[in-house]
């Protein structure tokens, strides 16, 4: 089974044949090239392949996809708001290095000691919240320019230096 990435969501039709309106967190203008199916979770936990027929990308974070199968506007109705999802090998191809979403996955570091790995990033206007687990429990760490040390995208880790006590307010 592979794992899958969170990138956005459907937000819309658009025209009469059946095309839908990705909105995508991918960093940069995506005609989702090499990749055949993008999912779409139906319910929690359950996604779904749906298989590129066509894409155009619109804008930097929205892309006209159609999918095969899906042939009406009101067949694509039934998509609109539902999370879209990519295996990591395609969300590997398609993300831009230089976006915040590109940070998951990635080893979480308070300094020297391991934290956990990025389940989430959630950006914010003054600085980034990464969700880690860590020792069985989800948490929310800040990542701005006061606390940032490094971050090493060929080894994929994030270097912190956390504000005392905030990872024992979890625990």
């Amino acid at each position: 089974m592979y794992s899958h990435i969170k990138i956005g969501k459907i937000v819309a039709t658009f025209g009469l044949s059946g095309e839908v309106i990705v909105q995508h967190n991918l960093g940069k203008k995506a005609a989702f090239k090499g990749v055949e199916a993008i999912f779409v979770e139906q319910t929690k936990n359950a996604l779904l392949p749906f298989f590129i027929k066509s894409v155009k990308a619109k804008t930097i974070d929205e892309s006209y996809v159609l999918f095969e199968d899906i042939n009406s506007k009101e067949a694509a109705k039934r998509l609109v708001s539902r999370p879209v999802w990519l295996t990591n090998t395609d969300f590997d191809k398609l993300v831009d290095i230089k976006s915040s979403i590109a940070l998951l996955g990635y080893e979480v570091y308070n300094e020297d000691d391991l934290i956990g790995l990025v389940k989430e990033v959630i950006e914010q206007p003054h600085q980034i919240l990464l969700t880690v687990m860590y020792k069985e429990k989800e948490v929310y760490l800040p990542m701005h320019e006061d606390n940032l040390i490094n971050v090493d995208n060929k080894n994929r880790k994030i270097e912190l230096r956390l504000p005392n006590g905030l990872l024992e307010i979890y625990m």
